[in-house]
């Protein structure tokens, strides 16, 4: 065959390492799987009937590029209610929130831009700009000896100068469960505002947040309408729609009009049952979410509590998302190779579990494991399963 000619930056992206244990399970009914970031609740029957009527009236055509109105609208109301109104003309709707993360990076990074990055993240953000032909940087948290992951804020600032176009930042963060505190925003945002360069806030998590208040500490709390601020958020987690890929994107003032024409490039608009939809979720949020994040509470602390009987794992409570991020014994077999590991769970032992190499070489030694599980049993059930890998003898 002919050698392909394909650009460095595609053919040298490496592959989902979270997918490639998942594919190690595939056609196996006896997996406890936890590797993926969704629920294994289904969709509320409002929303799913939504988009079932929207269907049976004929709604199979183009919508607005931004979105229906009427979701714009409701979406700001709902923003709004957390972090105060974002004003006309600010959001737009796409299809899916990596999708509105792709946008805003076609919007604001060019080959040879120095796009900073807080890691470990969700392999997908660093990816993007280095698509694009940016220049990505990545700027590490660090664990405590309890296991909680903390930033360096002066080594953050430190990094971000006037050559650094976009500062990427995922909180909730998805592994570790960080989250930026109030004063590290305002730091950032002022940082920013001298610098030039743009605020990327991935807050896809932001209602799956367990301090106080409805939802995390957002850059829309304290972001003017004129700030070089993109905030991102997603219908997928806290509306329990991963599959329907929806989401949103709030903008600057003024940068609406080019957001509609890369949207026009990249979806041409999101499917107009899937919006409705999400005017379905937004009619149940006020009622919906809180029990969720309830749930999901009492999940995290369930498989915490149990992650911390196993001698030598060190695991913290995560604040925000749906996920507990945690480090197996340094003597376990293979606990070195956080990939090989996951795959011998999968293979040995039926646990599926993300590896931490999957978000980035900080990640490398350490384990994700979504405990957003409608049956909290399975959780208990993981972790006896993970406890056998770990101290059974003939279990390496």
């Amino acid at each position: 065959m002919p050698e392909l000619d394909l650009r460095p930056h595609i053919a040298g992206l490496p592959g989902s390492r979270i997918r490639e244990v998942a594919n190690a399970a595939l056609d196996r009914a006896d997996i406890l799987a936890f590797y993926f970031g969704e629920s294994d609740e289904v969709t509320p029957p409002e929303i799913r009937e939504a988009a079932a009527e929207s269907i049976a009236r004929g709604e199979t055509f183009y919508s607005h590029n931004l979105g229906l109105a009427e979701l714009r609208e409701a979406l700001r109301g709902y923003i709004g209610g957390l972090h105060g109104d974002p004003g006309p003309d600010r959001i737009a709707v796409t299809s899916s929130g990596v999708s509105a993360l792709m946008l805003a990076m076609q919007m604001l990074a060019a080959a040879g831009d120095e796009v900073v990055v807080v890691t470990p993240v969700w392999p997908n953000l660093p990816a993007q700009p280095a698509i694009l032909g940016a220049q990505v940087r990545r700027v590490p948290l660090a664990p405590d000896a309890q296991g909680a992951w903390r930033l360096d804020l002066p080594r953050l600032l430190a990094a971000v100068t006037p050559a650094t176009r976009v500062l990427l930042l995922n909180a909730p963060n998805n592994p570790t469960g960080w989250t930026l505190d109030r004063a590290e925003q305002q730091a950032l945002l002022d940082h920013c505002r001298r610098t030039g360069t743009w605020i990327v806030a991935d807050e896809v998590y932001d209602r799956l947040w367990y301090g106080d208040g409805p939802a995390a500490p957002s850059f829309l709390d304290i972001a003017s309408p004129d700030d070089r601020v993109v905030v991102v958020g997603s219908f997928s987690k806290a509306f329990l729609m991963t599959g329907w890929r929806l989401g949103w994107l709030v903008l600057p003032r003024g940068a609406i009009d080019t957001m509609a024409k890369l949207l026009e490039f990249n979806s041409s608009c999101a499917p107009v049952f899937v919006q409705r939809a999400g005017l379905a979720a937004m009619a149940i949020a006020d009622r919906f979410v809180p029990p969720l994040v309830a749930r999901l509470k009492a999940g995290r602390d369930r498989l915490c509590q149990g992650l911390a009987t196993l001698p030598g794992v060190t695991v913290a409570v995560p604040l925000g998302g749906m996920y507990a991020w945690f480090r197996p014994p340094a003597d376990a077999p293979g606990a070195g190779d956080s990939l090989a590991f996951a795959k011998r769970l999968v293979a040995k032992h039926g646990l599926g579990l993300a590896p931490g190499s999957a978000f980035g070489p900080e990640g490398e030694g350490w384990l994700r494991w979504c405990f957003a599980s409608r049956d909290p049993a399975r959780l208990d059930a993981g972790v006896a399963r993970l406890r056998a890998a770990l101290y059974s003898a003939g279990s390496a």
